[in-house]
């Protein structure tokens, strides 16, 4: 591709020189403050062949590239007339940013950054509950049995105490202490509190306290938590050091869980119930309607990042209704998204093309739809948008047959198919009808709509078209090194550059990494702050603010390994790099030291994606199944 060409569409669709204040670039994106984001084509670029993505987070507008991101920038700036500094007034910057930002996209943020860190959780406990399901239809688990009571704990407990740990995850998204929240959320769960209001007539220092049951709740934490984050920090900041162990939380539960109780709680109630109670309503009164535009529309809300706002409505249905009807429509969409790819790999006459569509369209019926919605659908548009009427289709159906899920799945693919299972089997087998219906209507019209390819003999970019370093253009904030030659691609182990948590990605707070649109691997949270060589390779480029490290190994595996979320911003202070890019390292060699606490303390995360990027040219990852792990410690294998 084009780098040049890429840059100049890139400049053109933001707005043009004019509508930059300023431009700079982490290791995978280039990163733009505009002085007004809606000046700027976001559809299209996000179609732009070369662009993974769009992103608008904390003010910026951020364009998604992959490892290019260098070339693209020298590119890009050197066809401006200035040269926007990121550095020009940090003041200015901070200020700007503050006053670009989004509340609609705040809070979405504040949704993703509070749920996708507990979904494994609920996941798995709801997938418990599908299995037990099953064994009871089939008549293998007895429902008076003692196992079946002690499974349907197994399952019911992350929903029953969901409250606890949407506490924790909500005090780390607002930086507040975790375990204060905890507390506050097992205050108001207590046997005793709960038995006391289910009494009535309950008073607080002479204060009535509004009956109400938080178990299984959703609304009411996370404003208890988020109120009582600025209470815990407006007594942080009166205390004296000596005593904040002592005082901060003594004085944030005594304040916050009487506060909750009497209002925050009972407000947060009424709110859930009435969300799920509308949802329910609409979805009785005006189901297909409803149906059909979910379904139609999901993939649209999942590339902007509006689905989001749909998790607090999904898991208030579940555990107050015992069922949604969301879930059932982001399965039709996704097998229709799958569909679309299928009928791309039927249509073309282009050998790579027809592969990669049916690869993709494979993943997508599995429940991961990023690889043909980004590489193959919206490549080509109208694949996309029969993906779209294929789920607008199948959402028909779903509406008219009432099919409900009954379990929260973390994919909802084909292995979630159990999520589907009722007292009433036909809701299974409404649901297979509905996902082949999906899958055959966005296949068929595709192959009826068409789409325009690239000629198969058009020859692609080389390696070396991709990375060379551009001449004669402003500084890039990654020094970057030629890329080692081709060679036969092996099975890759991966060592752990990091001691700490394995994490898988999907708990990544940055869609490009947790959609795998970067590519794939595992995240650590670090309990060290060094890194190490995973591999035996070259250090082939290395950010000046030292957050991120691209590595090839001997093999052929292109690696990017980033500290944190957004530490760009941190502008290389906490991060001491130990190589340059060029340097040839082996497995174990230090590569960066950083100060995590400092990191931390300066409000960014520091779990670290640990990702392959030319994952395209591998057939899996294979984890090594360990939770925690150490450095030089296998983390996973790459098979090609």
């Amino acid at each position: 591709m084009d780098k040049q060409q890429l840059s100049n569409d890139i400049l053109k669709l933001v707005g043009g020189e004019e509508n930059i204040d300023q431009v700079t670039h982490c290791m995978t994106r280039l990163r733009f403050n505009l002085n007004d984001n809606k000046k700027a084509d976001k559809a299209t670029l996000k179609n732009t062949p070369g662009v993974m993505g769009v992103m608008e987070n904390g003010g910026q507008f951020q364009v998604i590239i992959g490892n290019d991101v260098p070339v693209v920038y020298n590119a890009l700036v050197g066809n401006m007339s200035k040269s926007p500094n990121a550095d020009q007034s940090s003041t200015g910057a901070s200020t700007g940013e503050k006053k670009k930002r989004n509340p609609i996209s705040a809070l979405f943020d504040f949704i993703s950054g509070i749920f996708t860190p507990i979904l494994p959780a609920i996941t798995g406990a709801g997938m418990i509950k599908g299995i037990v399901a099953i064994l009871v239809a089939v008549g293998w688990l007895s429902d008076k049995s003692s196992t079946y009571t002690i499974l349907s704990a197994i399952g019911d407990g992350a929903f029953y105490f969901l409250p606890i740990i949407l506490a924790i995850s909500a005090a780390r998204k607002l930086g507040s202490n975790m375990f204060i929240a905890a507390a506050l959320a097992a205050g108001i769960m207590h046997p005793t509190i709960t038995t006391l209001l289910a009494a009535g007539d309950t008073t607080f220092i002479g204060i009535k306290v509004i009956a109400a049951t938080y178990s299984s709740t959703v609304i009411p934490i996370i404003l208890a938590v988020w109120i009582a984050s600025y209470v815990e920090k407006a007594v942080d900041r009166i205390t004296h050091a000596s005593l904040k162990l002592l005082i901060v939380p003594t004085v944030t539960l005594l304040i916050m869980v009487p506060v909750t109780l009497m209002t925050v709680g009972p407000l947060g109630t009424v709110l859930g119930n009435g969300l799920s109670g509308g949802i329910s309503w609409l979805f009785e009164n005006m189901s297909i309607f409803a149906s059909i535009l979910i379904g139609g529309t999901m993939s649209l809300l999942i590339i902007t990042g509006m689905h989001y706002a749909l998790l607090p409505i999904v898991v208030g249905s579940m555990t107050t209704l015992g069922y949604d009807f969301i879930i059932p429509l982001m399965f039709a969409a996704n097998l229709a998204q799958g569909g679309a790819a299928f009928g791309v790999g039927l249509r073309s006459k282009n050998s790579k093309t027809k592969s990669l569509a049916y690869s993709t369209g494979l993943t997508a019926v599995m429940g991961i739809t990023e690889p043909a919605m980004y590489g193959i659908n919206m490549k080509f548009k109208k694949p996309f948008i029969a993906a779209l009427i294929g789920g607008a289709v199948a959402g028909a159906f779903m509406g008219i047959f009432n099919v409900r899920s009954y379990v929260i799945t973390g994919l909802a693919g084909l292995p979630s198919i159990a999520a589907f299972i009722s007292p009433a089997i036909s809701t299974l087998l409404f649901a297979l009808v509905g996902g082949l219906i999906a899958i055959l209507a966005a296949a068929i019209l595709t192959y009826i709509l068409g789409f325009k390819e690239e000629n198969e003999s058009q020859p692609a970019a080389t390696a070396s078209e991709s990375v060379a370093p551009a001449a004669s253009v402003a500084p890039a904030a990654t020094t970057a090194a030629p890329v080692v030659e081709e060679t036969q691609l092996q099975d890759e182990q991966i060592f752990s550059p990091i001691t700490g948590e394995v994490r898988p990605l999907s708990e990544v707070p940055d869609p490009a990494f947790s959609e795998e649109i970067m590519g794939k691997g595992f995240a650590i949270q670090p309990t060290e702050g060094r890194v190490v060589s995973p591999i035996n390779g070259t250090v082939f480029s290395l950010s000046k603010s030292g957050h991120a490290i691209g590595l090839v190994s001997d093999t052929g595996a292109e690696m990017l390994i980033h500290i944190g979320i957004d530490t760009v911003k941190l502008k290389g202070q906490f991060f001491s790099p130990k190589v340059q890019a060029g340097a040839k390292v082996n497995v174990g060699d230090v590569l960066m030291e950083f100060d995590r606490e400092e990191i931390e303390k300066a409000g960014y995360t520091t779990i670290t994606p640990v990702i392959i990027t030319n994952i395209h040219q591998y057939e899996s990852i294979a984890s090594a199944g360990r939770t925690t792990v150490k450095e030089q410690e296998l983390l996973f294998t790459a098979k090609v």
